[in-house]
């Protein structure tokens, strides 16, 4: 692995860029990755986007980093390429929408034939290019920040191009967003790290709020849901990463006799009536439902939650160039301990709750055909001739290649 490098952890799959070029790897058990492609188009990639399990993948070189390409890996073949006013910060897929984000822009793009359908001009200063698009493509809902001094959270409908709504999620600035599967629910951190909300899309109502900390602030790398959007998991650049149960906490029904800690409940609920609201706040907030602890510090780092050999797991990808894969208990939560690891690292001691795996340093060369190509830049919008049509748009679809739409993604710039 090299310098400047992107990982992208995409349900069973992962997208790594480096200075060679980028590759792709399918994660389908806890103690190995299949190299399944290696592109060399363009050296040293930093944003590298692949369409859930197709073949569709947007990449993105620091040697051009205004352009975007967009590759058919399997067939070999370039299907565009466009450039735009300034740096590309991130790109968001699903299967309707193509978002590129700059630091003071948005590019809507229609999947299908890659025209461009909206631009969203003078958005607040994004230095880090944060955005969410929601992997639903009915809901296809794209969120970014809506002010640069406040947590302020734009909601906008990229099907129907059209602002939704507001959000007034943190007093600080954005640090990380993600949508759940279905598009119905959003969760933000902000940068001072300590709290994470859950809000309903496209109400814009808070649903749950979660205190990841109370001791220091932290800045929150990654945020993921499960696939049914019952767990949520956050890391940050300290060694712990937390996983929330989103659960809903119902009163005691009619006849039951209430337990000690619904008493204690109903005690705090009604002293905190009286209480400054910031205490108040505090006193409403849940804590992590399982962590985990691991054993590096300070290293860039982001997590998924998945399923992997019918089980389901927490991926975490290090900067130092390693997926660490953990069991989680949806049950009683707790600490998850990882024990062993297939590349011979010490490891603290402790339950085998998962394996770590590392990244292979060479992987099989693909060959790399002269395709379609247009430099005319994002306002020319029809780019992709009519032969990539004779299967279907793009051949998005063929042999299968969508996983389920429970899918969850994230991303890391780092320095592997």
């Amino acid at each position: 692995m090299c310098n400047n490098s992107w990982v992208s952890v995409c349900f069973r799959s992962l997208s790594v860029g480096t200075k060679s070029g980028y590759r792709l790897f399918s994660v389908t058990s806890v103690d190995k990755m299949d190299c399944i492609h290696e592109g060399a188009e363009c050296p040293d990639v930093y944003i590298v986007e692949r369409l859930f399990s197709s073949s569709l993948v947007a990449v993105v070189s620091l040697s051009m980093p205004r352009r975007m390409n967009v590759y058919h890996f399997k067939r070999g073949t370039e299907i565009c390429n466009y450039s735009y006013s300034n740096n590309i910060l991130s790109v968001r897929l699903n299967r309707q929408r193509l978002v590129v984000c700059l630091e003071e822009s948005v590019y809507i793009h229609n999947i299908k034939d890659m025209k461009l359908l909206k631009t969203l001009l003078n958005t607040p200063h994004n230095p880090s290019g944060l955005c969410a698009l929601s992997v639903n493509h009915g809901n296809s809902y794209l969120a970014y920040p809506g002010s640069q001094t406040i947590g302020e959270i734009m909601v906008y409908d990229t099907n129907n191009l059209s602002k939704v709504t507001m959000i007034p999620a943190h007093d600080s600035p954005l640090a990380a967003l993600t949508f759940n599967a279905s598009g119905t629910k959003l969760a933000s951190a902000s940068e001072r790290g300590t709290v994470i909300r859950v809000f309903t899309i496209p109400e814009g109502q808070r649903l749950f709020e979660f205190r990841r900390g109370m001791k220091r602030y932290v800045s929150i790398s990654s945020l993921s849901f499960s696939s049914d959007a019952q767990f949520l998991c956050a890391s940050s650049n300290t060694e712990t990463v937390h996983i929330f149960k989103l659960e809903q906490h119902s009163p005691s029904r009619d006849g039951e006799s209430p337990t000690w800690g619904a008493y204690v409940g109903k005690m705090f609920t009604a002293a905190s009536t009286y209480l400054p609201s910031q205490v108040s706040d505090m006193m409403h907030q849940d804590r992590a439902f399982a962590t985990v602890r691991l054993n590096m510090f300070g290293l860039k780092n982001v997590c998924a939650l998945s399923t992997v050999q019918k089980l389901p797991r927490l991926l975490v990808a290090s900067s130092d160039g390693h997926l660490y894969i953990y069991n989680i208990d949806p049950q009683d939560g707790g600490e998850c301990v990882l024990k062993e690891s297939e590349d011979g690292r010490s490891l603290p001691p402790g339950p085998s709750y998962a394996a770590t795996v590392s990244l292979p340093s060479t992987a099989p060369s693909s060959t790399t055909l002269t395709g379609y190509s247009e430099d005319g830049g994002a306002e020319k919008g029809d780019v992709i001739p009519e032969h990539e049509f004779a299967e279907g748009p793009v051949c998005l679809d063929d042999e299968n290649e969508f996983p389920p739409r429970g899918t969850d993604r994230v991303r890391l710039i780092s320095g592997i």
